[in-house]
């Protein structure tokens, strides 16, 4: 099958089952076989480079972003695969930081649509997708490939492959139908990724996760790097424009290195990145190298500023920790002398309560909520409710741009608004201020 326009090589992605907009459960026992068996067809695309793989409850996203672009400023040829994309699914499948192009993903998905023909394998639209970014990848000669997963790790569709270094950034309960109700069941899952023969990054200091990753690197052979033993996040201080963090790896330390980005848990995101791309490449980055990068770092829609008079930051936080996140970092790095106006709306799966109650303690003058664009999609009313019962003056709205634009009027040039909840919602208001027309299909 040969698709000659993009509308129509994603409605043919888009007929596939969708686990992001439709929650996914695991009632039938899991398996990665038919990724397997889909790539088996494609002469194993995902042997032909080196891999780093990427899990986490919160960060994998901003993680294998940086990893991915400290390795390219080595002057390696990078693949990088993130999700969600938030206004083309190309954002998804990157090489050395430049999306893939229309022409690349319809020749891409027209050859996954033969193969599926041929082998009468259906896959999800993430497993097709994972499948075309390593496709993609060893179609493009990379050097290395930064692999970021979907959900999970041991069951998650981009486990198929075989990572030099695996990278498990933090766990919070999130997911819990499917990856389990406890910190320990969680991590047990992403710990999945870990391989015999690779070095395992741990970014988190959580007793119960570290024992589990120590646990499973015993049990494989592992080799553990863990924060604040192989690698030490010595300081990770607010500063203009971002953070300010000094480091001590098993090769060099890096004092004072501006990250662009803000938050405290973007200062531990960079630390591991530097640590991850070390262990890839078994030597120092260099000062040059981790200072630029870090000074240029970018994440659209993770505490991005987009907006001025009023001012306006998006961020993606979709689970308790994220918005926990968010509320640490809101008030050194966005101080303003006005009020503050918060648009929400979040999908289904989470306590809303212990979403929107940290936020309502923050002081927000109000919160103009939506449902964001999404099956899975919270109305409006109940987001609402729960501000109420938390003491909060709540607002309802049909839909994202209709509450940034009542927040708007409400507000003076001193003012504060901050969209959060779920990044379906940070994409709406994203691109409604910043004039980026979503290419995703209705």
């Amino acid at each position: 099958m040969r698709f000659t326009k993009y509308v129509d090589a994603l409605a043919w992605l888009e007929s596939h089952v969708d686990f992001e907009r439709v929650a996914p459960n695991r009632q039938s026992v899991p398996t990665l076989q038919p990724v397997l068996d889909t790539l088996a067809l494609l002469a194993e695309p995902q042997s032909d480079y080196p891999s780093i793989h990427v899990t986490g409850t919160n960060g994998k996203g901003t993680t294998t972003t940086l990893i991915a672009a400290l390795l390219c400023a080595t002057g390696l040829r990078v693949g990088a695969f993130t999700s969600p994309d938030l206004h083309a699914v190309n954002e998804r499948i990157a090489v050395n930081g430049e999306p893939i192009d229309d022409e690349e993903l319809i020749a891409l998905l027209s050859r996954l649509a033969d193969v599926e023909s041929v082998s009468t394998v259906a896959l999800t639209r993430f497993e097709l997708l994972t499948v075309a970014a390593l496709l993609h990848f060893s179609d493009e000669g990379v050097d290395v490939a930064v692999i970021e997963v979907g959900m999970g790790g041991t069951w998650d569709s981009t486990n198929v492959i075989d990572s030099d270094v695996a990278v498990l950034t933090n766990v919070d309960l999130d997911h819990t139908a499917v990856l389990g109700s406890t910190i320990e069941a969680i991590a047990g899952d992403k710990v999945g990724i870990f391989r015999s023969s690779g070095i395992a990054v741990v970014s988190t200091t959580n007793a119960i996760v570290v024992g589990t990753a120590q646990a499973r690197a015993a049990a494989i052979g592992t080799t553990l790097w863990l924060l604040g033993d192989s690698f030490q996040l010595e300081r990770n201080e607010l500063a203009f424009g971002g953070r300010a963090i000094t480091l001590t790896t098993p090769f060099e330390r890096y004092e004072d290195v501006l990250v662009s980005l803000h938050g405290i848990h973007q200062g531990v995101n960079a630390a591991t990145a530097i640590a991850a791309a070390e262990a890839f490449l078994g030597r120092a980055l260099g000062a040059d190298v981790v200072t630029t990068t870090l000074a240029r770092a970018r994440m659209p829609g993770r505490m991005e500023l987009i907006s001025r008079k009023p001012m306006i930051v998006v961020d993606g936080a979709h689970n308790p920790a994220g918005v926990k996140a968010l509320v640490a970092t809101l008030d050194g790095a966005f101080h303003v002398e006005g009020e503050r106006r918060c648009v929400i709306g979040m999908l289904g799966g989470r306590v809303v309560d212990d979403m929107v109650e940290p936020l309502v303690g923050l002081g927000f003058t109000e919160f103009h909520c939506c449902a964001p664009h999404s099956p899975r999609a919270l109305p409006a009313s109940e987001v609402a409710a729960a501000v109420r019962r938390m003491g909060g003056v709540a607002y309802e709205h049909p839909s994202g741009t209709i509450a940034l634009a009542h927040a708007r009027e409400r507000s003076t040039d001193e003012d504060l608004i901050v969209v959060a909840g779920s990044l379906y919602l940070v994409a709406e208001v994203r691109g409604e201020v910043m004039r980026v027309v979503s290419r995703h299909l209705d």
